[in-house]
């Protein structure tokens, strides 16, 4: 079985990659769009647990009908 990364809708791909940046900038994490090897797991952890946040508060919203 192949582990590879494949997005589920890849036409979502770029307003991720955006999604991803806006949510760095509003936690204070230096993401640059290239090479990042110089930012800490606990940073890149800390951009992807946040964003999976925003995206179940949003589906919460909407699924409350707001």
């Amino acid at each position: 079985m192949s582990s590879k990364n494949r997005k589920a809708v890849p036409e979502a791909m770029a307003a991720l990659e955006q999604f991803k940046f806006e949510v760095a900038n509003e936690i204070g994490v230096p993401l640059k769009k290239g090479y990042n090897g110089d930012l800490t797991s606990a940073q890149n952890g800390y951009v992807g647990g946040y964003m999976v946040k925003k995206m179940i508060e949003a589906q919460e919203r909407s699924m409350a009908g707001k």
